[in-house]
């Protein structure tokens, strides 16, 4: 290895050796060099598994998911706020680490951050009486009786992305810790030093040794055994790679989330306040440089203030600062490497050759760092091109004038994606009203995403090509259980006495049939 970027960081060569040793692989791997997007030097080496690697990971997990699933729901609980103990400890090592492996900036790196521990809490806290037994309304009240019990899948495997590589390796594996079962993580190979700390981390709080297992490598080369050796499957990433993970478990039936592509909507109406909708509009579309499943991608604005929003938003965004550093000082940061920066200039040249108007932005900014790219505004943008139905992934959006609400929402729906919209008005009645008009599994009313991603007690998932499965919530709990019913009889079999004729036992079943929904009329 040449160079190292820990300069100005918390982090060391010890940990990062440390770190890369976690990952059970053949003596002879072939390494994997990760790179830090900010200067290009080399972060460390990682080993690049095998299938046979990956089979010996998910036996260690089996082995310790046995031990965990015997723990009691309320002390998993304990270790998961032990855990998030841990991670505010170490919360400026994490972000450096987090920004060391992305190049995105501090701010952002602060809002990834934000939302781990605030899951902890709230599934250490709800967990132990969602996951309680229940008991539900028997066939015959008095007679019999129905009670409903949850059980872990296993192992559950974990494919994550390098956009948030701390949030998404984690966030997932929170619920499903909770409910008894091992994870199987695999990072991307680009970003992995994130959840090897987290795993870390969990060994520390209190989780049995092995319960949590990094695999390292291209997910081409060991993707299809990560799906395959687990019980469970969630996988965030792009939707052509989506599908072909769907096809892969559905062949075997493996239960899967799966958070895809987004392309969504930003929706202005008439009586908008374009100052508050500009700054959100800001935050919605250059979070992270845009490398964002939830960012705002298209920007419908009502005609009658159109021109006022357009200036405005062009105004907040020629503000950002841009650079690279482990400071607050800027904010946006870099994109994650040059694939990623040929999409955005492809994208961006595309629409230039189709007649499209740049407002702000439109450049490489290699004066600043290797792959900063500016924040990009464009309108008029012709349908042909690329970027207006697929997604750029990074700073750039645009902008077009509806003639009202009507057209707005029939440009939001007009994609295949469905992942999170958002309306701006000053009647969030109306915005309701909207919002419920709007076909993607989130809608937020004047703000970009936050208010939804945060809401951690609702589901959040994708309608369409965005995905299937949830993420928070209840919902975000149930999927990683198996639920079982467990049906007592108190008085012998309900079948049909020998002794009793086919007429009566037949009429008596239309009688019972009735009282059944008697009985659901009144308890429902």
């Amino acid at each position: 290895m040449s160079k190292f970027t820990y300069k100005n960081t918390l982090i060391t060569r010890e940990e990062i050796d440390r770190l890369s040793n976690r990952v059970i692989a053949n003596s002879e791997y072939e390494p994997i060099r990760v790179t830090a997007p900010m200067a290009m030097d080399t972060i460390g080496e990682i080993p690049k598994c095998t299938p046979e690697d990956v089979e010996t990971a998910v036996q260690q997990v089996r082995n310790a998911q046995q031990e965990w699933e015997s723990y009691s729901v309320e002390d998993r609980a304990t270790v998961l706020r032990r855990f998030a103990d841990l991670l505010e400890d170490n919360r400026h090592k994490l972000l450096d680490l987090v920004q060391l492996e992305t190049g995105k900036s501090r701010i952002h790196a602060a809002e990834e951050f934000a939302d781990i521990t605030q899951s902890c809490e709230y599934y250490a806290a709800r967990g132990p009486k969602l996951l309680a037994d229940s008991s539900r309304t028997p066939m015959a009240p008095g007679l019999s009786t129905a009670t409903v019990t949850y059980s872990p899948y296993g192992v559950v495997g974990v494919i994550s992305p390098w956009n948030y590589p701390l949030i998404l390796s984690i966030i997932d594996a929170i619920p499903a810790l909770l409910a008894g079962n091992g994870i199987l993580l695999k990072p991307d190979e680009k970003t992995p030093y994130s959840a090897l700390k987290l795993a870390e981390l969990l060994e520390r709080a209190g989780v049995p040794s092995g319960l949590c297992m990094v695999v390292t490598g291209p997910g081409a080369e060991i993707g299809s055994a990560v799906i395959d050796k687990s019980d469970y499957l969630v996988f965030t990433g792009g939707t052509e790679t989506g599908k072909i993970v769907a096809e892969q478990a559905g062949r075997q039936l493996t239960d899967s989330l799966l958070e895809l592509g987004g392309k969504n909507p930003f929706v202005v109406l008439e009586d908008a306040d374009i100052k508050k909708t500009a700054r959100g509009a800001v935050a919605a579309a250059f979070s992270n440089a845009g490398q964002l499943c939830l960012s705002a991608e298209r920007f419908y604005v009502v005609e009658s203030r159109f021109d006022e929003f357009v200036d405005e938003f062009v105004k907040q965004t020629e503000k950002l600062t841009l650079g690279t550093g482990y400071d607050y000082s800027y904010d946006i940061g870099s994109l994650i490497g040059p694939s990623q920066l040929t999409r955005v200039e492809d994208h961006v040249e595309d629409a230039r050759s189709h007649g499209a108007t740049v407002l702000t932005g439109g450049k490489h900014r290699d004066d600043i760092g290797p792959f900063i790219y500016e924040p990009t505004i464009l309108t008029s943008v012709d349908e042909s091109a690329e970027l207006m139905s697929e997604e750029t992934f990074g700073p750039v959006v645009f902008v077009e004038s509806v003639s009202g609400e009507s057209e707005a929402i029939e440009a939001a729906n007009e994609s295949k994606y469905g992942l999170i919209g958002s309306v701006w008005t000053t009647d969030t009645d109306r915005g309701a009203e909207v919002a419920r008009q709007i076909d993607c599994g989130t809608v937020c009313i004047n703000d970009g995403y936050i208010v939804g991603w945060a809401a951690t007690d609702a589901p959040m998932g994708g309608f369409g090509e965005s995905g299937m499965g949830y993420r928070h919530g209840k919902e975000g709990l149930y999927q990683y259980t198996q639920a079982k019913t467990i049906a007592k009889s108190n008085i012998g079999p309900f079948a049909k006495p020998s002794w009793v004729p086919n007429a009566v036992y037949g009429e008596g079943l239309g009688i019972a049939s009735r009282l059944r929904r008697k009985i659901y009329s009144i308890f429902p």
